[in-house]
């Protein structure tokens, strides 16, 4: 048993579960950390897609009963199919992108310091974000529930989930601050952004597994098991996150979030100008 791949596979799923759902980017962590653990090969990359799965079952867990009643009564409410259109609708800009220009972005901007460099850039779009929810007047205020949002609202979130093909942006991020500049009060864009994460993580994450399937690349008994570890890692983390995001967004804003992405980003910066860290590139 290979102690030392156990312990980054248990490091890299909680930093996936913790981050996913968080404005801060799952994938930027992912390259920074995966470099720092020299993870970042073939087989990393591939554990890395694998492990999205239990962040992703972390949340159809925590709202199964919503779930559940959306599929149970999609025939007979217009609430359900109008909620089943509004992901679908989210979700086509920013899955058609990724699959036009996935393969360039990969190879251009998947580096530590474009990371850092977009969390930076994506702090300050949180700063505004804020500044502008405590300006909206109270006739903008007329969502309360993920059931108000609009196919309209669902384009525009849709939209603005497509800055997160850029590595550092994060996709909750794209989506919650992205809903909360058209006017989606922060609870319901975060709910949003949780179900959103269903069907295109979900999807990306199935479109990765069958290139891997077809690729060379193979998995050694104990890679299988460091994939095991890795999900359910993803699994609980993603779980305690929800959880406690949920209960966050009811009386906070998401500007400590942007403080860390400053800070956190600078420091990349910092040590790769000095050569503190020979982040790859």
């Amino acid at each position: 048993m290979d102690l030392i791949l156990l312990a980054k596979a248990v490091i890299l799923g909680i930093v996936e579960g913790l981050t996913e759902f968080l404005p801060i980017s799952s994938t930027g962590h992912l390259i920074l950390v995966g470099d720092l653990l020299d993870f970042n090969d073939d087989q990393g990359k591939a554990f890395e897609v694998i492990i999205q799965f239990g962040a992703i079952l972390a949340v159809c867990w925590e709202f199964r009963h919503k779930l559940i009643s959306v599929v149970t009564s999609l025939k007979t409410s217009p609430l359900a199919r109008r909620f089943v259109l509004n992901l679908v609708i989210a979700s086509v800009p920013a899955m058609g992108l990724a699959f036009l220009f996935g393969k360039y972005i990969k190879e251009v901007l998947f580096a530590p310091i474009p990371v850092a460099t977009a969390f930076i850039v994506g702090a300050l779009v949180i700063f505004w974000a804020e500044h502008r929810q405590l300006h909206l007047s109270p006739s903008e205020r007329v969502i309360h529930t993920v059931d108000d949002l609009t196919p309209l609202d669902a384009l525009k979130v849709g939209l603005a989930q497509c800055a997160a093909l850029i590595p550092g942006t994060s996709r909750s991020g794209a989506t919650i601050i992205g809903g909360m500049l058209f006017g989606i009060p922060r609870v319901v864009a975060t709910e949003f952004s949780f179900f959103l994460a269903i069907p295109v993580i979900g999807g990306a994450t199935a479109y990765e597994l069958l290139k891997i399937w077809n690729s060379p690349v193979t998995f050694t008994g104990a890679y299988s098991l460091a994939i095991a570890v890795g999900f359910i890692s993803a699994f609980i983390s993603a779980f305690i996150c929800v959880r406690w995001l949920i209960r966050y967004v009811g009386h906070h804003n998401f500007v400590p979030f942007a403080w860390y992405r400053i800070v956190f980003g600078l420091l990349v910066l910092i040590t790769a100008y000095t050569g503190l860290i020979a982040w790859s590139h």
